[in-house]
């Protein structure tokens, strides 16, 4: 299978995937797209005392695109022998963890009908995906199937989570029947009703963002 990229305006939209360099876009995009950046915030290549972003960094810009219908391509940068600099290693692994336990949040799903809720605001555009910091109170949406994937980008410090944007539709047509933490696999304490839904976990599970898997009945 190949694929066009583009940039700015150089191929109508419908030919071509949109690519945004170093940068992101503010809300869904109805036609798949792509983010391209680095693990290296100063280059392309392998330099000398490089400046990483983290795989906290990293996870989250993935999680923020996927719910926006776009794809992250992540560049590593290798010395001139060909061997990957032991500290992206390190980065590449601790991401790979992550995604061993909620890959299904990320893998063949698609937006839902918002992309997610919370403060932070996504200024679009290239040369911008160094700017982004994530709260507790901002939160990820996909879906595949009848499981919604909700994304915490950062665990409060209570260990209690709202997210408004599923109280508004909590209705005959909504329902959410279960809702579970990923790499756990226990039932949460949970409420739901046309303020929020309100998840309470027992303790602190992760440094990175937290998944919870809802199967919900919608239509």
């Amino acid at each position: 299978e190949v694929v066009i990229n583009y940039k700015f305006n150089a191929f109508p939209q419908n030919v071509a995937v949109l690519d945004i360099e170093r940068g992101q876009l503010g809300g869904i995009r109805d036609l798949f797209w792509q983010t391209d950046t680095s693990i290296s915030k100063k280059s392309w290549g392998y330099i000398e005392n490089d400046e990483y972003k983290s795989a906290n960094e990293i996870i989250c810009a993935l999680a923020d695109i996927v719910s926006k219908n776009g794809a992250l391509l992540l560049n590593i940068g290798p010395k001139s022998d060909g061997t990957i600099p032991e500290e992206e290693q390190k980065i590449l692994l601790e991401i790979g963890r992550w995604l061993s336990i909620n890959g299904k949040a990320i893998y063949e799903t698609h937006p839902w009908k918002t992309f997610g809720e919370g403060p932070t605001k996504i200024k679009e555009g290239s040369f911008t995906d160094n700017e982004i910091v994530f709260t507790p109170q901002d939160i990820r949406f996909t879906v595949k199937d009848r499981n919604l994937y909700v994304i915490v980008m950062k665990q409060p410090q209570d260990n209690l989570i709202k997210i408004h944007s599923l109280g508004q539709f909590q209705s005959d047509a909504f329902k959410i029947n279960s809702v579970n933490l990923l790499g756990d696999g226990h039932l949460v304490k949970w409420t739901h009703n046309k303020q929020d839904l309100t998840i309470q976990i027992a303790k602190e599970t992760s440094p990175y963002p937290i998944v919870f898997k809802l199967t919900i009945n919608e239509r």
